[in-house]
């Protein structure tokens, strides 16, 4: 066999991978980036799609779905609709800002644990586990309850200090293992800086882990501050789809058949954190090989 023969083959292997990569591609991560760039949307133009305070009493209360109010309206005579669209605004800004800031602090500690090693290893692996055991929903209520301040900018920060530890403990192993790849090892013979290495050999070959984590992140902080608002430890004065739940629970809702005040919400907050978890599989079964194989052996027969 010639080596341009060798080349030919390699070239087409290569390509039918990334062509069977956006297959994949196209049938859950297109779903899933559709509905948060959906909801993206929404958020971003929130007063312009239900202009007005979302907050206001200006309607009549209890009014069911129809023509004119398309969600109906609370027990207060607010807008449903224009709450869920509101509500999005404060929802997915937790999600982002807390999955962001989870993400990075575990891949700092994860990263300069399994690469520094020594006395530095031991102590970033003691307090990950010190935050692993702790429960951090408990945790989470009793430091909401006491704080002065119950703003998004604290339960962001909260949510962050104590949801970073499952993914530090995962990046360190990875990384541990990349340490002593022979890529690494080169870069270290051939005098490389430390923050090279990382940036350049470490964390690209990891981001598909990384890109993991801050779904899973994400997905951690909407449902941690939708239950945090549903027990009234949150920041209940904001219009949030946590905050409808409350509210709706507080007064009797579901008693007396106003089931337009809590559906919505709940059906917003399942669509969101579906749609992170199905770019989650998407993501899995584009870097993982043997899922690759399994769906092309499948699609084949």
């Amino acid at each position: 066999m010639s080596a341009r023969s060798v080349i030919t083959d390699t070239l087409t292997s290569a390509k039918r991978e990334r062509f069977v990569s956006l297959r994949f591609l196209n049938t859950k991560a297109i779903v899933g980036l559709s509905i948060v760039g959906l909801f993206v949307v929404v958020a971003i133009f929130a007063p312009v799609i239900a202009p007005g305070n979302p907050s206001a009493d200006s309607y009549l209360p209890n009014l069911s779905p129809g023509s004119a109010h398309w969600l109906g309206t609370t027990s207060f005579g607010q807008g449903v609709l224009r709450q869920v669209v509101w509500g999005a605004r404060g929802s997915l800004l937790v999600s982002f800002l807390a999955g962001g800031i989870t993400t990075f602090v575990a891949v700092a500690v994860g990263v300069t644990s399994g690469l520094l090693l020594g006395w530095t290893d031991r102590i970033l692996s003691f307090l990950t586990n010190v935050f692993l055991v702790i429960p951090s929903l408990p945790l989470l209520i009793v430091l909401s309850s006491y704080l002065p301040s119950k703003g998004d900018l604290i339960i962001i920060l909260v949510i962050s200090m104590t949801s970073w530890a499952y993914s530090a403990r995962t990046l360190r192993s990875q990384v541990l293992s990349l340490r002593e790849r022979d890529f690494v090892l080169h870069a270290k013979l051939v005098g490389q800086p430390w923050w090279s290495i990382v940036f350049g050999e470490i964390l690209p070959n990891m981001g598909s882990l990384v890109v993991s984590g801050l779904l899973y992140s994400m997905i951690g902080a909407l449902l941690t501050v939708t239950s945090l608002d549903f027990l009234g430890v949150g920041n209940i004065s904001a219009v949030s789809w946590g905050s409808m739940l409350y509210w709706a629970q507080n007064n009797g809702a579901l008693l007396n058949g106003l089931w337009w005040w809590f559906v919505p919400p709940g059906v917003a907050i399942t669509l969101f954190g579906g749609a992170l978890a199905l770019l989650n599989f998407s993501l899995d079964e584009i870097t993982n090989p043997r899922l690759r194989q399994r769906k092309v052996k499948v699609r084949g027969r």
